[in-house]
């Protein structure tokens, strides 16, 4: 009997230096054609292995400028996420501001009143200046002791709820509160409020919100004068500019029939829940009436 083995192993020698020979060539033509110098990945899909973390993914995307966000606006996300106390008004009431203070911030924002959404509109408007008038001294230095970088004044008001009728009666077609020219701290208008702070007599305000002071009661004094002194602002402003003014709290008559007299159902820009919005021009304008307050 005759048998092949010689000639067995002889094959099996070919073909193992045969298949080697392959997968080193291949090996050579893979390092020649796929070399880092000659492939370039695209870098907006692509993952890569880093190099300083060995076997750890990483998007190849543009370096991230990485810094520390202001300690205002940290104390603001610190103290909201671990407050059980809301702002006083609604989510939707909140984003009607938001969206002026989007095109507008930052700017110069005016707020009747410090409450316990004051921290929210201050870092809403970051970088600019938002300022707070409040009636309540002893408020004042509470939130002061809490949050230094408010700026908040004191405010006197003369008025009371019970007399708005009288007040809307005397002021509505007076020429001393009509009058544009008229700086408010030497006014005889009964409704301007003339003992505010100097800057905000001076400076160009390009937001305001009245939403203080106190109004549900017939003792308080209500806003029928912060309401008037917001709109005499505006009007006063450079030629040109317009003025976005918000009173809250519009389902009470005061703040109801005050906003529509003085601020103008015709600049009246939208309302969302007790929230109403106008958009009031300069009336140092050409072709706005001295002597008129509205269209």
């Amino acid at each position: 009997m005759t048998t092949n083995l010689p000639f067995q192993i002889t094959l099996k020698f070919i073909i193992s230096s045969f298949a080697s020979l392959v997968v080193i060539t291949l090996f050579f033509i893979t390092r020649t054609d796929f070399s880092s110098s000659s492939f370039q990945p695209s870098p907006e899909n692509t993952l890569r292995i880093s190099s300083s973390s060995p076997g750890t993914k990483s998007l190849n995307q543009k370096p991230v400028n990485c810094g520390k966000i202001p300690p205002s606006l940290a104390d603001t996300l610190i103290h909201y996420a671990a407050s059980s106390v809301t702002p006083q008004q609604t989510l939707s009431e909140i984003s009607v501001t938001k969206k002026v203070l989007d095109k507008k911030s930052p700017c110069n924002f005016l707020v009747f009143g410090l409450g316990h959404d004051s921290l929210m509109w201050a870092s809403l408007n970051h970088g600019g200046r938002t300022i707070f008038l409040e009636e309540d001294e002893s408020w004042i230095r509470q939130i002061s002791k809490k949050f230094p970088s408010l700026e908040s004044y004191h405010v006197r008001y003369d008025t009371k709820v019970r007399d708005a009728a009288a007040l809307m009666a005397e002021a509505r077609d007076r020429e001393e509160c009509v009058r544009v020219t008229t700086d408010l701290r030497v006014s005889k208008c009964v409704l301007a409020l003339k003992g505010l702070p100097e800057m905000v007599y001076e400076v160009e305000w390009d937001l305001i919100m009245v939403d203080a002071p106190t109004g549900y009661h017939e003792e308080a004094p209500g806003r029928m004068a912060a309401i008037y002194t917001a709109a005499m602002i505006a009007r006063r402003r450079k030629k040109g500019e317009t003025t976005a003014v918000f009173v809250h709290d519009v389902d009470r008559k005061v703040e109801d029939e005050f906003s529509m007299a003085f601020l103008c159902k015709d600049y009246m820009t939208e309302q969302q829940g007790r929230l109403r919005g106008f958009t009031v021009p300069s009336h140092r304008n050409y072709g706005v009436s001295e002597g008129k307050l509205c269209p």
